[in-house]
């Protein structure tokens, strides 16, 4: 019988009754292809490998997380000896299955560490624990999945004593050495998780470690004891009798509907993964508990309503954009712009009416177009925080800005790929390279500058506050520049606003523009496809290759044609980016180790920058991914142009 493991526990705890999809694959998941690129990505990988540094010379459990039976067995000869270390232990009883990722035994006192590539600062008193005694929710998760691996070690060897901890980066500790995130690699081939090659074998080469433990064992004793309860109707021993039961019986526990866990659940499909085959259980509990019928899925509803927290309307069974009125709403008005809650209201009036027109405020968007200064610079950052830090004298999770481009708008409406930066090689540190070409893109006149949401302004005020702790000869000319592009984030004690500050233009379509096209996103992701495909102008410029537009274009040929069309609708350009390895030889496509399709996303940029960091590849495929990210982050900068000119010659004339 399959037992429930600790990742059939935290789902869970998400919401029970997606242990009922979980093992059926006839329903989709749409986070299990994410979860090795995301472990990648925030370098989990590498954390484990320095983690085992803690505690040398232990025995690993190597076998398969299926292989139930064989980790057990292996594990309790480990567990028959006085004092070892345990990398990947297996503990069983009773249909419940755990592995831990070190477990240190002497005597009779097991010390059992879990290992997390996240951050923590040791000086925070209230780190786990808020102040009115409850655990934070962003840490409720993994001290459960903790509690959970307790339970089940006390429970098949009682005789011995377990306390838990977790062992973790630490936010107040700093790199000694150049390079450490380059120690620990992946390989070409085999399994990352159990193959990381270290190239030290002692903590001591490197100065220490940016990793620290915390004892958590008292918060773990009272979640066991249920003094911090998940669920208000279930205690923490019950919750698991129930998952267990569920899963293994394969019940559908009918849990009540939730708007948040709602909204974001795995278990919907596309109706690419519908035409396929595929299921959704995020429909089959909409069709149990709600009564929904087929036809209603294809209704607008509240969970797509832009930063919605939707109330009681699970309860009520209100969920249909129809449904809905202005009291749901509580309509606040804001003068010369559109709040939150007036853009939320017309976007369900607009669902209500079937109206797919733009609702624009188009005086008070003319007017803060006018006071943009030609020409006019889109700029995009791709950026990466890693655990385990570049260069000596770095923390963990350090903001990395790996690659920018830039277009130039000019006032003839000529438009220029003016620019980019990318550093795709090991080990390399990038971001004051990155500023001082940053610096030379943008100090050429004083034309309006751009970028889409708040990240490239975060991240200036990162690269400032690294260049101020660093040795840089030009850092007081670069920290003058990157302050006159940027304004002060609020935890900053020193404050500015630039006299070129960057326009967000994500801010700038909050307030004044609103595409039902975008069925309320405001990502450029759909800002863009919306755009196209209600313009006139940019599907009549755009239909054209960009060499008889006036476009000009670093990483793409100059034949290209940006305007696709399907049955009237207009394709996305990012679906069109061209794919990985495309042409590649079959010889060559088995020597790739990447795992990667194409890049049309931040998500897959981020991802492809960690394959270039930490996966040994030829040069040949490094360059591939290296122009792949060059074509997504220029596509991200014209997405901006497009946007604007949809604004220009579509709103406002």
């Amino acid at each position: 019988m399959k037992p429930l493991t600790k990742s059939r526990f935290k789902l869970g705890l998400e919401c029970p009754n997606k242990l009922y999809f979980t093992s059926k694959k006839e329903y989709t998941n749409q986070s299990t292809d994410d979860s090795f690129l995301q472990a990648l990505a925030k370098g989990g990988f590498q954390v484990e490998a320095l983690a085992r540094l803690h505690y040398p010379e232990g025995f690993f459990i190597d076998t398969e997380n299926y292989e139930y039976d064989s980790a057990n067995k292996l594990t309790e000869k480990q567990l028959a000896r006085d004092t070892v270390g345990v990398y990947e232990a297996a503990f069983q009883h009773e249909g419940l299955f755990v592995r831990t990722d070190i477990i240190s035994k002497k005597g009779n006192n097991i010390k059992l560490i879990e290992v997390k590539a996240k951050s923590f600062d040791p000086n925070d008193e209230n780190l786990f624990l808020g102040k009115r005694g409850g655990i934070n929710s962003r840490w409720k998760p993994y001290l459960f999945d903790l509690a959970f691996q307790k339970y089940v070690a006390q429970k098949a060897y009682p005789q011995f004593k377990f306390e838990a901890y977790l062992l973790m980066a630490d936010k107040t500790k700093t790199a000694k050495i150049d390079g450490l995130n380059q120690l620990f690699r992946i390989p070409k081939n085999g399994n990352p998780r159990t193959g990381v090659i270290a190239k030290v074998s002692d903590i001591k080469e490197l100065g220490g470690s940016v990793l620290s433990e915390v004892n958590v064992d008292a918060i773990i004793n009272g979640i066991i004891a249920n003094q911090y309860p998940y669920f208000d109707n279930l205690s923490f021993e019950e919750s698991i009798h129930l998952f267990k039961d569920a899963y293994q019986n394969d019940n559908y526990l009918n849990w009540p509907t939730k708007f948040g866990s709602c909204k974001s659940c795995e278990f919907k499909t596309t109706k690419e993964q519908e035409t396929e085959g595929l299921k959704s259980g995020f429909k089959y509990c909409f069709k149990k508990q709600h009564g929904w019928k087929s036809i209603d899925f294809e209704k607008p509803n509240a969970f797509d309503i832009w930063n919605f927290r939707g109330k009681n309307l699970v309860e009520e069974n209100r969920l249909l954009m129809s449904d809905l009125t202005e009291v749901d709403i509580n309509i606040k008005p804001e003068a010369g712009r559109l709040s939150a809650s007036e853009r939320q209201w017309v976007q369900i009036e607009k669902a209500q009416d079937d109206d797919n027109s733009i609702y624009v405020l188009k005086e008070e968007l003319k007017q803060e177009m006018d006071s943009w200064q030609f020409p006019l610079h889109f700029i995009d950052f791709e950026t990466s925080t890693v655990a385990l830090p570049f260069t000596k004298g770095t923390r963990p999770y350090e903001q990395v800005a790996f690659q920018f481009s830039h277009h130039q708008l000019n006032e003839d409406g000529s438009i220029e790929h003016k620019s980019e930066f990318i550093n795709n090689i090991p080990g390399v540190f990038p971001n004051f390279e990155f500023a001082r070409e940053l610096q030379k893109s943008l100090s050429k006149d004083q034309g309006t500058i751009f970028r889409f949401a708040a990240h490239e302004n975060t991240i200036v005020n990162a690269i400032i506050s690294q260049l101020t702790s660093s040795t840089e000869l030009d850092k007081i000319e670069l920290t003058t520049f990157l302050k006159s592009i940027s304004t002060a984030t609020k935890d900053n004690t020193d404050q500015w606003t630039g006299n070129r500050s960057m326009i967000d233009l994500n801010k700038v379509v909050k307030d004044y523009y609103y595409n039902p096209l975008t069925k309320g996103s405001n990502s450029i992701k759909a800002i863009l496809p919306a755009s196209l495909n209600s313009s006139q102008f940019l599907q009549h410029k755009y239909a054209k290759p960009i060499n008889e537009i006036n476009v000009g274009s670093t990483n793409f040929d100059l034949n290209t044609i940006w305007l696709e069309m399907k049955e009237n609708i207009v394709t996305n350009p990012y679906k069109i980016l061209p794919p990985l390895f495309d042409g590649w030889s079959i010889n060559d496509l088995d020597n790739t180790v990447s795992e990667l399709d194409n890049i049309a996303d931040g998500g897959a940029a981020l991802t492809a920058y960690a394959k270039l960091q930490y996966v040994d590849m030829d040069d040949k495929e490094r360059t591939e991914i290296t122009n792949a990210l060059l074509k997504y982050c220029e596509l991200d900068t014209l997405a901006m142009v497009m946007i604007f000119e949809h604004f220009k010659y579509d709103l406002i004339q």
